[in-house]
């Protein structure tokens, strides 16, 4: 197991660069000038010349990428030309909000997916039908519209839970689930549906096999069954979409920390992109990746601890 979890480590670095190298290509290509937008509009073309040869904006685009990546080898991924801070402090301040979130929506989507997928496959008639149902409307409504939904109705017209705004945990604990329940079930909507889904066509397979029947004719209790073979079994499929549901809830961040004006890597990017504020784009790029890549190892090492097959491969 620590062998694959190596492998799969080295080849996250490709992937890193990859992604970096194409990050600094588009953000590079965007309208703008970095120079123009820290002196201001009003600045003359003298000083935006020579602020542009104090940057390094002059060099070519392949040198400034070297530059960059040089920096970022050793811990430094540059200056927000916005605000003159630190990337990894600009990013290590917003990380509280998005983490809060996506580890929210992570649970919501395993634990009421899996319960759901069960109950389903187990009682089936009009569970199996809403179940059906609600899997088309997470899957065709994207994330930002159920979220302006959500706000509108349990925000404004009934004024249960807080439309925008966000509290720190170590302020008040309770006032930060409160805060954040609407935008976790914006973003756990689509994935919790199809961990539904996947958990009751599992376990449906599953008992059709021929273990199960040959437990249940040597009296075997029926809860025992379920509980100690066939959850575990059925598990580990679903266990592929929570990740998938888990990293389609990070990029879904984006649109529903921007409706909720929560104050995360979301609305950072977004401000970012505005800014022209290419080192914070860039920061933010590898971020995401590595926080991609994270999710893929926790799925593998899941795989392992309910496989033992994975383990010995």
């Amino acid at each position: 197991m620590v062998a694959v979890l190596a492998r799969r480590v080295l080849m996250a670095i490709p992937i890193l660069v990859i992604v970096s190298v194409v990050m600094f290509v588009l953000a590079s290509i965007v309208p703008g000038d970095q120079a123009r937008t820290i002196l201001g509009e009003n600045a003359t073309p003298q000083a935006v010349a020579a602020l542009r040869e104090q940057l390094g904006l002059n060099l070519p685009l392949s040198q400034q990428y070297l530059n960059w990546a040089w920096g970022a080898l050793r811990g430094d991924f540059g200056a927000s030309i916005y605000s003159g801070q630190s990337v990894l402090t600009i990013v290590g301040a917003r990380f509280p909000v998005t983490g809060s979130l996506m580890l929210l929506a992570t649970i919501l989507i395993a634990v009421l997916g899996g319960i759901l997928g069960m109950l389903s496959a187990l009682r089936g008639g009009w569970i199996g039908r809403v179940l059906d149902a609600a899997s088309l409307v997470g899957l065709a409504v994207p994330s930002f519209a159920i979220a302006i939904l959500l706000v509108s109705v349990f925000a404004v017209s009934v004024r249960i839970f807080p439309a925008t705004g966000y509290v720190p945990f170590s302020d008040n604990p309770a006032g930060w689930l409160w805060a954040l329940i609407l935008p976790v079930i914006a973003l756990s909507l689509g994935g919790v549906t199809l961990v539904a889904k996947q958990m009751r066509d599992s376990v449906l397979d599953a008992l059709s096999r021929d273990y199960v029947r040959m437990m249940r004719a040597n009296g075997i209790p029926e809860r025992s069954i379920i509980f100690r073979h066939v959850l575990k079994n059925a598990s580990i499929p679903s266990i592929t979409i929570v990740g998938v549901g888990a990293v389609a809830s990070l990029t879904s961040t984006v649109f529903v920390e921007n409706v909720f004006v929560l104050p995360g890597l979301g609305t950072l990017a977004t401000q970012s992109t505005l800014n022209h504020d290419l080192p914070v784009l860039l920061g933010l790029g590898v971020f995401f990746t590595m926080m991609v890549i994270l999710i893929n190892l926790v799925v593998d090492v899941m795989y392992g601890v309910l496989n033992p097959k994975v383990r010995i491969s």
